[in-house]
């Protein structure tokens, strides 16, 4: 096969026992009406037994010789479903303090590069007649906004349907999911510039300056450089994992009131929880936080798999006490990133998709991080999700909480996804490096309380 994109070969290239390269997703399951003591069970059997399996989820990285070292995909064709599919059931009581504990210890271990590089774990067990589903695939394979897709494209709006299969499945899509929402869209960036980027792999450090440049176009709205603090540190392989939903329509209305956008309420959250966390450990530094924001660069109907993302750096204003006068600074940010990347050409907005991993590659040269400052000191990731109740065989998803990737000098990552009406958080951190990482939860919770407060 052909050589990957470098935008997908380098989360290949700076995996290591530290720092697994897979995003994962965590989705709760209520059973359906009538459902036995079986049920799950006999779904697992089901899906073992499948020979429905995509293209996209029989990859298996390959180095052959003839490419000088280059990263391809080749396909196995004796796929083993026992392996990738896991059937678990959680010690009791079955909270979801228990699940988030299974999710966390599942998260931190690195997928087998001799198999295509994901697992899906069926868990029951979970309190509430409920079941969850826990997935992880490898960054190199798709990004978080085509993970979402599949999720969407697979389930079915009605209730009733008892023919669904799964994401890995090549049956076609139940129902049409909602347009992008990508920033490619709302930018309105040239179409040409979403082409593959694979033509990147041979430009080397042509392509790195180019990327370092477009970061460097947004300094002049940025602090002068974002201070070290303890996310911004080495870290070991271990995670921890911790989550909870909050109602889309309180956000929406912070929004509307302040005259800024979700994303920008999602972020001053996060702003105002990450202050106050850093406040708690002593921890807080005088200059702002800066996040690096993912933003997907995928074209409505493109094709699943692979991955089209750019960044935009957010000044959280960590260093505001004033909720309202904070919110304002991070909406600031967010829309002079927003005009960075307009003035883009196309060129240089599909080289801007590779500076997402330009921290993982110099994470890898020892000595960096004790002699530079972090160029950003987290990243929350906002995914926009179905707008409708979506259900598997008759049981209705209630939650999608996503898990991503902590790297070395990156400790916490912060990443949302929308679902009918809620917005689900899920905060991934080095275990040891981010302690309590409980508490963040609630201290979004009273960020959420002080922006409604100071924008009544």
């Amino acid at each position: 096969m052909a050589p990957m994109p470098i935008t997908d070969a380098m989360f290949l290239l700076t995996e290591r026992r530290e720092q697994p390269m897979h995003v994962g997703g965590l989705e709760l399951f209520k059973l359906p009406p009538g459902a036995d003591a079986n049920w799950v069970q006999s779904m697992y059997e089901d899906m073992i037994h499948s020979t429905d399996v995509s293209t996209l989820f029989r990859r298996r990285p390959h180095r052959p010789p003839s490419s000088m070292g280059a990263w391809s995909w080749e396909l196995d064709d004796d796929i083993d479903l026992e392996h990738h599919i896991r059937h678990s059931a959680l010690p009791r009581p079955g909270r979801v303090r228990e699940l988030l504990a299974l999710a966390s210890r599942l998260h931190g271990t690195l997928l087998d590069r001799h198999r295509p590089l994901w697992e899906a774990h069926l868990i029951e067990g979970l309190q509430g007649k409920r079941f969850a589903v826990y997935t992880k695939i490898h960054h190199s394979l798709l990004d978080g906004v085509s993970a979402l897709r599949l999720l969407e494209n697979t389930l079915s709006s009605d209730p009733d349907d008892r023919n669904v299969g799964m994401p890995w499945s090549t049956k076609p899509k139940r129902h049409d999911p909602a347009p992008s929402r990508g920033l490619a869209s709302l930018l309105g960036v040239p179409r040409a510039a979403w082409k593959t980027t694979s033509e990147l792999a041979g430009l080397g450090p042509i392509a790195a300056r180019a990327a370092f440049r477009s970061l460097t176009d947004q300094s002049s709205y940025l602090p002068s450089m974002a201070p070290k603090t303890m996310f911004n540190t080495p870290i070991t392989g271990s995670r921890r994992y911790a989550a909870q939903s909050w109602p889309l329509d309180k956000i929406r209305a912070v929004a509307k009131a302040s005259d800024t956008t979700i994303n920008d309420v999602v972020l001053a959250m996060c702003s105002s929880a990450l202050r106050k966390y850093l406040e708690s450990l002593a921890a807080l530094p005088d200059a702002p936080l800066v996040a690096m924001t993912p933003v997907s660069l995928r074209q409505a109907g493109a094709e699943v798999g692979g991955n089209a993302v750019g960044a935009i750096l957010c000044n959280l204003a960590t260093d505001v006490a004033d909720p309202a006068a904070r919110l304002a600074a991070v909406h600031d940010s967010m829309e002079d990133g927003k005009r960075s990347l307009r003035s883009m050409s196309p060129a240089q907005v599909t080289i801007a998709s590779a500076v997402t991993m330009l921290p993982m590659l110099f994470s890898t040269v020892a000595g960096v991080r004790r002699v530079a400052s972090p160029p950003y000191n987290v990243v929350i990731s906002n995914i926009p999700g179905p707008t409708e109740p979506l259900y598997w065989n008759g049981a209705k998803l209630e939650g999608v909480y996503p898990l991503s990737i902590p790297m070395d000098g990156q400790a916490l990552n912060i990443t949302v996804t929308s679902y009918n009406g809620s917005m689900d958080f899920g905060l991934t951190g080095c275990r040891r490096t981010v302690p309590h990482l409980q508490r963040l939860l609630t201290y979004l919770d009273e960020g959420l309380t002080e922006l409604q407060v100071a924008t009544n």
